[in-house]
């Protein structure tokens, strides 16, 4: 380490744990990447004898990222209030497929497993910030509440009621982990929607299955969910007819079998889906330009 805790390489080490509390917080890859960032600059910030008296660096950034979160958060309820169109995370290429260049990007970094599927992630869409910060926190990262109470300003029995809150939601929510056999269920729904086979898909979707679209104005998309499969299979059957040359491939979104398609070179459409029973019940498309930035445009 050199001259003491304040030392570069301990704290920099830090940034990969603290950009995966950042991205299960806030759904973003732009916003998870500033928090860290902020977190780092207030860390510099302090003067060298103030960084020698703290015990736990990476405690520290832990809480000061999860305060600048858990702000964040609050705002971005008032800005979702004016966004065009359903809200949804941003969805996450498999690290080959990452478009950034260079040794710190996000895609080796952020730690693709069940808790970042976007099934979990629109759950945890649901939870108020206080809510998510304590449930991600320590149903994820393990903290304790009595660490938790710091970052939120709460005691750790208010801050064990919070978490215990969004476990409920959580469970009401119903997002399991990826169904065995979900790659193969996704080929399927590719194969008929290539062949623009409604009766195929219909048969793959679950009769109450529900598609949100986020198109974030500028992309089409539609406002609300579409509900039920026989709504849904023509809508996808619609929607090839009106993007000629499309592309449909396979890949892994947020970790688990996905679709995206591509137009021209550029990925314009990315699709995850949670499959249960072996038909697919949620489909979640985002189509916002804004959030496909990681996926590559030439493959």
């Amino acid at each position: 380490m050199g001259d003491g805790r304040d030392g570069a390489g301990e704290v920099i080490g830090e940034r990969r744990h603290l950009l995966n509390v950042a991205y299960r917080l806030l759904g973003s890859v732009t916003e998870a990447e500033d928090a860290v960032q902020d977190a780092y600059a207030r860390w510099y910030g302090l003067s060298r004898s103030r960084r020698r008296e703290i015990v736990s660096p990476g405690a520290w950034l832990t809480t000061v990222t999860g305060r600048i979160c858990l702000d964040l958060l609050g705002s971005a309820r008032a800005r979702r209030e004016r966004y065009v169109g359903a809200w949804l995370p941003e969805p996450l290429p498999d690290r080959a497929e990452w478009r950034h260049g260079g040794t710190s990007d996000p895609a080796d970094q952020i730690v693709l497993d069940e808790s970042v599927t976007m099934a979990f992630l629109v759950v945890l869409e649901s939870m108020t910030p206080a809510e998510r910060v304590a449930f991600v926190l320590h149903d994820v990262f393990r903290y304790p509440f009595a660490e938790i109470a710091g970052v939120l300003g709460r005691t750790p029995a208010a801050c064990k009621q919070l978490a215990a809150s969004a476990r409920r939601r959580a469970e009401a929510a119903r997002a399991p982990g990826p169904a065995a056999g979900q790659g193969d269920v996704v080929r399927r729904v590719k194969e008929a929607w290539e062949a623009k086979d409604i009766a195929g898909l219909l048969g793959l979707l679950d009769p109450d299955a529900v598609m949100t679209a986020d198109g974030g104005g500028m992309a089409g998309a539609v406002p609300r969910p579409v509900e039920g499969g026989a709504r849904i299979a023509p809508y996808m059957v619609a929607f090839a007819d009106r993007a000629p040359g499309l592309e449909l491939l396979e890949r892994t979104v947020n970790g688990t079998p996905g679709l995206v398609a591509r137009q021209g070179g550029t990925v314009v459409t990315v699709a995850s889906f949670e499959v249960v029973d072996g038909r697919v019940a949620r489909i979640w498309v985002v189509r916002n330009p804004e959030k496909l930035r990681p996926w590559p445009q030439t493959r």
